[in-house]
Protein backbone atom coordinates (compact mmCIF):
# COMPACT_ATOMS: atom_id res chain seq x y z
CA UNK A 1 0.00 0.00 0.00
CA UNK A 2 1.49 3.35 -0.98
CA UNK A 3 1.67 6.02 1.68
CA UNK A 4 -0.80 8.90 1.83
CA UNK A 5 1.66 11.44 0.44
CA UNK A 6 2.33 9.30 -2.65
CA UNK A 7 -1.39 8.80 -3.23
CA UNK A 8 -2.14 12.51 -2.82
CA UNK A 9 0.62 13.41 -5.26
CA UNK A 10 -0.69 10.85 -7.76
CA UNK A 11 -4.27 12.13 -7.47
CA UNK A 12 -3.16 15.76 -7.87
CA UNK A 13 -1.09 14.95 -10.96
CA UNK A 14 -3.66 12.68 -12.64
CA UNK A 15 -6.58 15.00 -11.99
CA UNK A 16 -4.62 17.98 -13.32
CA UNK A 17 -3.68 16.01 -16.45
CA UNK A 18 -7.29 14.96 -16.97
CA UNK A 19 -8.64 18.50 -16.75
CA UNK A 20 -5.82 20.00 -18.81
CA UNK A 21 -4.39 22.35 -16.17
CA UNK A 22 -1.12 22.29 -14.26
CA UNK A 23 -1.09 21.11 -10.66
CA UNK A 24 -0.14 24.63 -9.60
CA UNK A 25 -3.01 26.24 -11.55
CA UNK A 26 -5.49 23.76 -10.18
CA UNK A 27 -4.53 23.60 -6.50
CA UNK A 28 -2.73 26.84 -5.65
CA UNK A 29 -5.83 28.91 -6.37
CA UNK A 30 -8.17 26.25 -4.90
CA UNK A 31 -10.51 26.63 -7.86
CA UNK A 32 -14.13 25.68 -7.59
CA UNK A 33 -15.33 23.04 -10.02
CA UNK A 34 -17.22 25.73 -11.97
CA UNK A 35 -14.06 27.85 -12.26
CA UNK A 36 -12.11 24.79 -13.32
CA UNK A 37 -14.53 24.17 -16.20
CA UNK A 38 -14.21 27.80 -17.25
CA UNK A 39 -10.39 27.80 -17.21
CA UNK A 40 -9.78 24.45 -18.83
CA UNK A 41 -9.69 24.30 -22.61
CA UNK A 42 -10.64 20.61 -22.41
CA UNK A 43 -13.84 21.10 -20.46
CA UNK A 44 -17.14 22.47 -21.64
CA UNK A 45 -19.56 21.16 -19.04
CA UNK A 46 -20.03 19.00 -15.94
CA UNK A 47 -20.04 15.81 -18.01
CA UNK A 48 -16.42 16.53 -18.96
CA UNK A 49 -15.70 17.00 -15.26
CA UNK A 50 -17.30 13.67 -14.35
CA UNK A 51 -15.17 12.01 -17.03
CA UNK A 52 -12.03 13.56 -15.50
CA UNK A 53 -13.05 12.16 -12.09
CA UNK A 54 -13.67 8.75 -13.66
CA UNK A 55 -10.30 8.73 -15.45
CA UNK A 56 -8.53 9.68 -12.22
CA UNK A 57 -10.39 6.96 -10.32
CA UNK A 58 -9.60 4.44 -13.04
CA UNK A 59 -5.92 5.35 -12.80
CA UNK A 60 -5.98 4.67 -9.05
CA UNK A 61 -7.54 1.27 -9.67
CA UNK A 62 -5.01 0.32 -12.34
CA UNK A 63 -1.94 1.76 -10.59
CA UNK A 64 -2.70 0.86 -6.97
CA UNK A 65 -5.69 -1.51 -7.01
CA UNK A 66 -7.84 1.06 -5.17
CA UNK A 67 -11.49 1.64 -5.94
CA UNK A 68 -12.85 5.15 -5.52
CA UNK A 69 -16.49 6.18 -5.62
CA UNK A 70 -17.07 9.90 -5.47
CA UNK A 71 -20.33 11.38 -4.26
CA UNK A 72 -22.13 14.00 -6.32
CA UNK A 73 -20.31 17.29 -5.88
CA UNK A 74 -21.80 20.70 -6.58
CA UNK A 75 -20.01 23.08 -8.94
CA UNK A 76 -19.16 25.42 -6.06
CA UNK A 77 -17.02 22.69 -4.45
CA UNK A 78 -13.34 23.71 -4.24
CA UNK A 79 -10.77 21.27 -5.64
CA UNK A 80 -9.22 20.96 -2.16
CA UNK A 81 -12.50 19.35 -1.04
CA UNK A 82 -12.43 17.03 -4.05
CA UNK A 83 -8.92 15.98 -3.04
CA UNK A 84 -10.14 15.34 0.52
CA UNK A 85 -12.92 13.11 -0.81
CA UNK A 86 -10.47 11.18 -3.00
CA UNK A 87 -8.12 10.71 -0.03
CA UNK A 88 -10.96 9.56 2.25
CA UNK A 89 -12.00 7.03 -0.36
CA UNK A 90 -8.50 5.59 -0.92
CA UNK A 91 -8.01 5.39 2.86
CA UNK A 92 -11.18 3.30 3.20
CA UNK A 93 -9.98 -0.32 3.17
CA UNK A 94 -13.46 -1.54 2.21
CA UNK A 95 -13.00 0.06 -1.22
CA UNK A 96 -9.74 -1.68 -2.12
CA UNK A 97 -10.02 -4.28 -4.85
CA UNK A 98 -6.57 -5.88 -4.65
Amino acid sequence: MPDAQELESYIRQKFAENVGLSVAELFSDDLTLAALITRSERMTNSVDLMEAFARTSNGLRKEYGLRVRLPALSLDTPVSKVLEVFMAEVSNPGRQSA
